[in-house]
């Protein structure tokens, strides 16, 4: 699925794994709530409860990809659509979530 931004609204773990390996210009957004964040989360990430997005937008990039992350992704593409109507042409929803992230990529990452 893609948009008039250009980007597509989702990527995949596997493009973003490789996206990090070769040291693109990318930054995860996890919108998770902090128990979420408790059991597992990633080193590299900006953590903003989605609930608190509107009021910290001035912390987000709009250079280089906006990875937004939640558990399986359904939170994520209902915040890029939002982030992407607030000037983030640059946000791209992660396919799966952490927990596919943790189920392919990264199996020392706790899942629930």
């Amino acid at each position: 699925m893609s948009s008039s931004f250009g980007l597509p609204v989702e990527i995949g773990i596997d493009d973003l794994d490789q996206k990090q390996k070769t040291g693109s210009k990318v930054t995860l957004l996890d919108i998770r709530e902090d128990w979420e964040l408790d059991i597992c989360r990633f080193s590299d990430s900006v953590d903003v409860p989605m609930i608190n997005l509107p009021g910290r937008l001035k912390e987000l990039p709009k250079d280089g990809l906006l990875v937004v992350v939640c558990h399986l992704g359904m939170r994520s593409q209902r915040a890029t659509v939002w982030l992407r109507n607030h000037g983030f042409g640059n946000a791209v929803s992660l396919r799966g979530g952490v927990d596919a992230w943790a189920r392919k990529i990264d199996s020392s990452m706790r899942t629930y």
